[in-house]
C-alpha cells in the first residue's frame, strides 16, 4: 500500500507539472489581443511623460509599417474598462499613427501589483527626468508598504518601511537615502520642480528646498528670476535651517539669494532655441558649448571630404 501511493503520488506531480507548463502558455496567448484604445483608460497620477519628439516621431512610423511588436500591458478593472499599465508610448503612438486598437496583454492585478509592475516597467527607459523617479519611487514605496502591511500585520510599521526601502533600493540599483531624496522632490512647487528636470537647479540643493513651505518656495523663486541665479547647495542648506529655525522670511531669502558665490552667474550656453532643442538632456549642465563645438567640427570635416570627392 506504502509504495502504490508513492508511486501514485509522483505520476500525478508529474503530469501536474506538465500540464500546468502547457496551460501557462495557452492563457498568456489567450489573454493577448486587441482591444479598442477607446476602453482603455491611463493610469491614475502616472509619473512617467509621453514626450512629443523624435523617438515619438519614429515609433509612429514603426507602428504604420509593423503594428506593435511588444503588447502594452493593461488589468481589467471592475466597470469592464481596461487600465493601461505598461505602454503608454505605444498607445499614443497607436493613437497618432490613426489606429483603434492596441495590441495588449490583460493581466489580473491589484492596484498595488499594478503600480509595481507600472513602476518597473518604465525604469527601463534610458532617460528618466528626476521627477519621474521622484513620483514613481514615491508611488513604489507606498505601494510595497501596504502590501508588507498586509502580509505580516505583527510587524511595526517603522519596521515595515526599513524593509521597504531596502528592498527598493535593491530593485533599482540605489541607496536608500538616494530614494529618499528622490521622493523629497514631490515637495516641490511644479515650477521650481520643471526647474530641476531642465538642469536649471542642481539635485541636492533642490531635496534641501524642498523642506521650505509653498509659500517660501514661490518668493525664492521670484528671488530667483530678480537675481537670474539658482541656489548652491551651500545656500539651499541655510535657508532650510533658517526656516527650521522659524526664522525664513522673504528678506531673508532675497538676501541669501544675493550673496556672491563662485561660478553662481553661469548663463545658459545659448539662448537660440533651434540650438538648444538640438542638444541632447543628458550633456551636463555646463558642458553644452563643448558639445556644440565637436558637433561643427565634425560637420566641418564632412564637409571637407565633400569637396575632396567633388575635385
Amino acid at each position: 500500500m506504502a509504495r502504490s501511493r508513492e508511486t501514485k503520488i509522483e505520476l500525478t506531480a508529474y503530469d501536474d507539472l506538465f500540464q500546468t507548463d502547457e496551460s501557462r502558455e495557452e492563457a498568456k496567448l489567450s489573454k493577448i489581443r486587441d482591444i479598442p484604445i477607446s476602453e482603455i483608460d491611463e493610469f491614475p497620477d502616472h509619473p512617467f511623460k509621453v514626450l512629443m519628439d523624435e523617438d515619438m516621431e519614429q515609433l509612429v512610423e514603426s507602428i504604420k509599417r509593423n503594428g506593435v511588436m511588444t503588447p502594452a500591458t493593461v488589468r481589467l478593472k471592475e466597470d469592464g474598462r481596461y487600465e493601461l499599465i505598461s505602454g503608454h508610448r505605444r498607445k499614443k503612438a497607436c493613437e497618432l499613427a490613426g489606429l483603434e486598437t492596441l495590441k495588449c496583454e490583460v493581466k489580473e492585478l491589484t492596484r498595488d501589483e499594478a503600480i509595481i509592475v507600472m513602476v518597473e516597467s518604465n525604469l527601463q527607459r534610458s532617460v528618466i527626468l528626476p521627477s519621474e523617479k521622484a513620483f514613481a519611487y514615491k508611488m513604489r514605496l507606498e505601494a510595497m508598504k501596504r502590501q508588507g502591511e498586509r502580509s505580516d500585520l505583527t510587524s511595526s510599521p517603522m519596521g515595515t518601511k526599513l524593509r521597504s526601502d531596502a528592498e527598493l533600493a535593491e530593485k533599482v540599483g540605489e541607496s536608500r537615502n538616494q530614494i529618499q531624496r528622490y521622493i523629497r522632490l514631490t515637495e516641490l512647487v511644479p515650477e521650481i520642480l520643471q526647474m530641476v528636470d531642465e538642469r536649471q537647479i542642481a539635485f541636492r540643493p533642490a531635496v534641501e528646498i524642498s523642506y521650505l513651505t509653498e509659500e517660501q518656495q514661490y518668493t525664492l523663486l521670484e528671488a530667483m528670476e530678480y537675481n537670474d541665479a539658482t541656489p548652491s547647495l551651500a545656500q539651499a542648506i541655510k535657508m532650510k535651517k533658517f526656516n527650521q529655525d522659524g526664522k525664513l522670511a522673504s528678506e531673508v531669502i532675497q538676501s541669501i539669494m544675493e550673496e556672491e558665490k563662485p561660478n553662481q552667474k553661469e548663463k545658459p550656453a545659448f539662448r537660440d532655441e533651434r540650438i538648444t532643442k538640438l542638444i541632447p538632456k543628458t550633456v551636463p549642465r555646463g558642458q553644452e558649448t563643448d558639445f556644440v563645438v565637436k558637433a561643427l567640427e565634425f560637420y566641418n570635416r564632412h564637409l571637407q571630404r565633400n569637396k575632396a570627392h567633388e575635385r
